[in-house]
Formats: C-alpha cells, structure tokens, sequence
C-alpha cells in the first residue's frame, strides 16, 4: 500500500501546488486534511475525482495511517498542529517559518511574536536537501526553507566555502518575488489593481528570511544586504546577487566552484558563461538555475539565481524533504 501524505492547508497557493505535484508521485498519496471550520464553505463539486479528505485530527491521522503531514499553514497554525500530529506517529514537513530558525529569541526578533514550541524548534530539521541532507532522513520534523533564502543559499554558499568573496565589502542580494509568494489571503498591496504594471520593495532592513540566509550562508547580519521586491507575475523568484571577489577571479572560477560542489545534485543547473537564467526557466519547476558574470578589471561579480517560489521554494522542495524521510529517490514524483 503507499504511504499516505496529508496537507493541511491545501487552498492556499503552496498547500494547492503540493497537492498537484502529489498527484504524479508514483508511490505517495495525498490526503487533504481539513483544519479550518470554515471548510463546509469550500465543497467538492458532486461526482469530482481528486484526493480524499479527512479532518486534520490526531484521531483521523492514526485511522488513516497517515505517515507524512504537510503543513502549508501559517507559523501560528504549524506551532498549534504539530505536536499532535507527531503524538499521533507522523513525521511533519512544515512550509511555514515556524521551525526555521535555531532559538525562541532569533524567532521572535525577526517574526515579532513568541515562539509557542521551543522544544520543536530545537529538534526541527533545516530542509535545504543540497546542504541539510545528513539531518532529514532520521528527522520527525522538517522545517521548508523559505523561498528568498533557498535561492539566495544555494548562490552564495559555495562561494563563500571557496573563499572566494571579499566578506568586508558584503554581499547584496536584490530579490524579485511573483505576487503568490505574499500567499492567498487578499490584500490591498497584493490586488490586481496595486500589482499590475507595478514593482514595489517590501520589509527593506527587516525581511523575516535574512537569519536563514545567516544561518546557513555562515555570513554576518552586517555582511549582508537583502531587499525584496514584488514583481507583477504570478510566480517566480530571481535573485541578483552582487559581491567583490576576494582575488582575480573569471567567471570560468565561479561555474567550476559550482560544478564541483553541485556534482550530482539533479535539481541544479549551471549557465555557461556569458549566460543568466530568467522566470521562464525555472516556472513550475524544481530546479535552482544559476549563472554568473564577472568583471576580472575590477573584481565586481554578479550572480543570478532564479527558482519557482510555489515549487523549489515550497512544495517541489518539501517532497524532495520527503522522498528522503522515507528513504525514496530524491527526484521521485518532480522529474
């Protein structure tokens, strides 16, 4: 029999995309478990095929011998949730930032309330498979990277293990986000009317997922500037990363540090030089897409990163974290 996934959340844009990515794993399926009461007001068309339901109880857990729960709700909701649903045997994949980062004080400095599950946040696993991979099989609790810092991670890491960037002069990292990265619950700043033909910064200085780019980049707060921006899209996250390198340094160095350090990984695809993802890459796609350009003349480097937020950003992500809690290729169900 396969192992069963629930998805608490499943009508926001990360629950929805999970569980359409499910629909094509070859061993897992999906059960949406419904949370909210107000889940009578959403009901299923009369004769609609699709997965089951079943109410997100630890009760209902153990009677569907549901193994995996994904929660793509908000960190409040996941603190509330997760301790039953681990009582009741499952391991939980959270896509929220509520088991993020390492301590209640960083938790609430950056989200700017108390943290409810301390002794969760401490024995959460980080889900950045490429970097995190040792931690996530024997884990009951995996925590999604967030969207920004899987792109920004995934980019600045392994130059920073080559030492090949001048950490005094920093790094800037000017992110751009499609709208379904705010979520699904309207907003003025996220209506058809501010966002179309607009382009606009948000949380400048303050930007809830800097300490995860700290936390997994090693880099310091003051080494590190961040800006997030809201493209008129749907989807999709490009990342324009600038640095001085440390030593003369061609573009031909950055792609080799790449290569030998994403040697293997299926969901990492290098640019040859001269060449920058965009958007229309990576959309509904797990894949991380990354080139570089640099001025040897003057030490000035650039290096592009662009994901799909809904998908290496969350859910391709969280089933890549749960292919490798239960022990399945890490590729299943997102090639």
């Amino acid at each position: 029999m396969d192992p069963l996934a629930g998805i608490v959340g499943h009508r926001g844009y990360s629950g929805a995309e999970l569980a359409r990515l499910l629909q094509r794993h070859p061993r897992v399926t999906a059960v949406l478990l419904e949370h909210r009461e107000d889940a009578a007001a959403h009901p299923r068309p009369q004769g609609s095929s699709g997965p089951r339901h079943a109410p997100c109880t630890p009760e209902a857990v153990l009677a569907e011998r549901i193994s995996i729960v994904f929660l793509a709700t908000p960190p409040q909701v996941s603190m509330e949730l997760a301790p039953a649903l681990l009582a009741a045997g499952a391991k939980v994949i959270d896509l929220s930032g509520a088991f993020r980062l390492r301590t209640p004080a960083a938790y609430a400095a950056w989200y700017k309330e108390p943290h409810t599950q301390p002794e969760l946040l401490a024995e959460a696993a980080y889900g950045l498979p490429e970097f995190c991979r040792d931690r996530i099989p024997a884990a009951r609790l995996v925590a999604n990277p967030g969207c920004y810092p899987t792109a920004a991670n995934l980019a600045i890491r392994p130059l920073l293990e080559a030492g090949v960037v001048d950490r005094a002069a920093g790094i800037v990292c000017d992110a751009k986000s499609g709208v379904s990265g705010a979520g699904r619950k309207p907003t003025l700043k996220t209506s058809f009317c501010e966002v179309t033909g607009n382009f606009s910064a948000y949380s400048v200085l303050d930007h809830r997922h800097v300490p995860e780019v700290l936390m997994i980049s090693g880099l310091e707060e003051r080494e590190f500037s961040f800006t997030a921006q809201l493209l008129p899209v749907d989807r999709g996250i490009l990342e324009t990363i600038y640095f001085r390198a440390q030593r003369s340094t061609s573009a031909a160095d950055l792609l080799a540090i790449y290569a030998q350090r994403y040697a293997g990984e299926a969901f990492i695809r290098l640019y040859p030089a001269g060449h920058l993802p965009d958007l229309h890459a990576v959309v509904r796609t797990n894949y991380c897409d990354i080139g570089v350009a640099v001025d040897a003349a003057t030490g000035r480097a650039v290096v592009v990163s662009a994901i799909d937020n809904l998908v290496k950003g969350a859910a391709g992500q969280a089933i890549q974290n749960m292919n490798l809690l239960l022990g399945y290729p890490e590729t299943e169900g997102l090639l």
